[in-house]
């Protein structure tokens, strides 16, 4: 089933263009990464989705459902980059309290926040008030809210951004484990993250689609992508270019190596063979281009 789809979505903001004739169909499942510039039209595009926001020109749906019908009410959530708690109340009185406007009654509406609370890891934390939490604590705060009521679709702007990274390993396994329940649509500047997380991908530039599919990096042919961290970048060039069916190898950030080599050749197996020979440890070894390579390399 298509989560979201569009038909010629475009967004103005007087001579400004902020989301170009957008035709999207994307479907049910696997958390999918939403990626571009900024100023791409990335939050334009979740800001329409959300109704909060009207199109300039063209229709979306959700769920099979046009942008801000009732039918909605409780099936779509969303996590701004910018949300913010409010500093005067407990945590668990803000949180019933959007679980009271979802429609759930007293008691039910304090069951529903401690479950998304447990869910989140935070379970202990509902009598404290949001100045007493770490920025970690409160970013898991605020995504515990999106998943009361178990909505089917949650879009998530940054939802690691400027968190340490124990906080993020929590959300980034607490979106695999919620992800056989909603599907997600995340919003990120840090590609290394969502290629861990997601299986497709949207890419946008000035308004525009540019890339919409999935993330499979075995489909690259031709290409391996190897993390050495601590090897000599001549060394390792000089010796991987004397393997058969090796054309070329560029340093990529982060210590990865691209190797570009002729389809064909077991040059992967020669790469491990080498790497033993010379005692090099590596980090990992994927066939095909890193996400960031292939999209602005």
């Amino acid at each position: 089933m298509n989560v979201i789809t569009t038909n010629g979505l475009s967004k103005h903001y007087g001579s400004v263009t902020a989301l170009d004739s957008l035709d999207l169909s994307l479907e049910s499942g696997e958390p999918i990464a939403l990626i571009g510039p900024n100023g791409a039209g990335k939050t334009t595009l979740f800001s329409l989705l959300c109704g909060y926001i009207r199109a300039s020109a063209g229709t979306a749906t959700i769920l099979g459902h046009p942008v801000g019908s009732s039918a909605l009410n409780g099936k779509l959530a969303a996590l701004p980059q910018d949300a913010h708690l409010d500093p005067r109340f407990s945590i668990q009185r803000q949180l019933r309290l959007l679980a009271k406007l979802q429609g759930f009654g007293g008691s039910d509406a304090r069951q529903e926040v401690q479950r998304v609370l447990d869910t989140v890891q935070l379970g202990d934390i509902g009598a404290k008030k949001p100045g007493e939490l770490s920025h970690g604590m409160r970013k898991r705060v605020s995504l515990a809210q999106t998943l009361i009521g178990s909505p089917e679709l949650v879009l998530l702007d940054e939802p690691t951004a400027g968190i340490d990274p124990p906080n993020v390993k929590i959300i980034r396994d607490l979106i695999r484990s919620e992800s056989s329940n909603a599907t997600f649509v995340i919003s990120s500047h840090n590609l290394d993250e969502l290629e861990k997380l997601c299986s497709s991908v949207v890419y946008l530039s000035s308004g525009k689609l540019l890339e919409s599919g999935p993330i499979d990096a075995s489909a690259d042919e031709g290409y391996l992508t190897i993390r050495l961290p601590s090897v000599s970048e001549e060394q390792f060039k000089r010796e991987c270019l004397k393997l058969n069916g090796v054309l070329d190898v560029q340093r990529q950030a982060q210590g990865d190596y691209l190797i570009q080599h002729t389809v064909g050749h077991a040059v992967d197996q020669a790469l491990l063979a080498m790497l033993a020979k010379n005692a090099w440890p590596y980090r990992h070894i994927i066939k095909g281009r890193s996400l960031e390579d292939r999209l602005y390399g």
